[in-house]
């Protein structure tokens, strides 16, 4: 009995039946580009508009800031002539009520101002013709490490004047810190920052006239260059001046007139500087 002979079609299996698929390569549908394009561009319309905004608020800060300071400064500038004289009228009527204390307050201008004019021919009085143009004599070390222990002094009678406060201080101790800080008020302060104006504006004077400055180790910094000696003199002048101030402040800091006019010198100044 011979067998049946099936179809070819049935003798097929389904893996040899099926046609291999080729991959299908995946396309942007143009909605999904116009998407991805807009994103982009709405990016860039952000970035831009934040940019400006940025430089918007920027000058507007400024101009703020250039407007204010110029008012600042002109109601400074019309208040300072009223506070200087009322400075001066304070003080002439401190003088003819406190004659003993504005004749030592005189006295220290004085003795300052003699001082300080001097200072730099020191070099020669101690050193010798050799030691002329010494650095030490020629700059502001001398003012300024008076206004350090100054300091230390005005807070060592800040302490005394809190036990004074407190009641710890019998009534001799609480006079001896009395006379300690009306010593150091209206005699050492004047005189310190007396000194050290005058010193300063020695210097600057010689930093204008072609000073020169010379001892070890500045001279191997400067090396005998002009410029460097003028720029070294006039630098030390302005801290002169500064510790000068700073005295003076000591001084009449706690008054009320002389706290005004330097609030409107100041006003004058740049925010930076002042």
């Amino acid at each position: 009995m011979t067998d049946v002979e099936q179809p070819e079609d049935e003798q097929r299996t389904p893996e040899t039946d099926a046609p291999a698929e080729e991959p299908v390569a995946a396309e942007e549908s143009p909605a999904a580009e116009a998407a991805s394009d807009a994103s982009q561009k709405a990016g860039e319309v952000f970035e831009d508009a934040k940019e400006t905004a940025s430089d918007i608020f920027g000058d507007a800060r400024r101009y703020y800031e250039n407007a204010s300071g110029a008012a600042r400064a002109s109601v400074s500038a019309a208040r300072l002539p009223s506070s200087l004289l009322g400075t001066l009228a304070s003080a002439r009527r401190w003088a003819k009520k406190n004659p003993v204390k504005a004749a030592a307050v005189s006295l220290a201008f004085i003795a300052g101002t003699r001082a300080g004019a001097a200072f730099s021919s020191l070099d020669v009085v101690l050193l010798g013709a050799g030691g002329a143009g010494n650095w030490f004599f020629h700059s502001a070390i001398a003012p300024y490490g008076l206004r350090k222990l100054s300091q230390k002094y005005e807070a060592y009678l800040k302490r005394q004047e809190a036990l004074i406060r407190d009641g710890k201080l019998t009534e001799a101790e609480r006079d001896r810190v009395k006379f300690q800080r009306d010593a150091a008020k209206y005699v050492g302060a004047p005189l310190l920052g007396a000194f050290s104006v005058a010193a300063g504006a020695g210097l600057v004077f010689e930093a204008v006239t072609g000073g020169a400055v010379a001892g070890f180790p500045i001279n191997i910094v400067l090396g005998g260059n002009p410029m460097l000696s003028s720029i070294w003199l006039f630098g030390n002048g302005l801290v002169c001046f500064y510790n000068g101030y700073k005295f003076f402040m000591m001084a009449v800091g706690d008054q009320e007139d002389v706290a005004r006019v330097v609030r409107d010198i100041k006003g004058l100044l740049p925010a930076e500087v002042a």
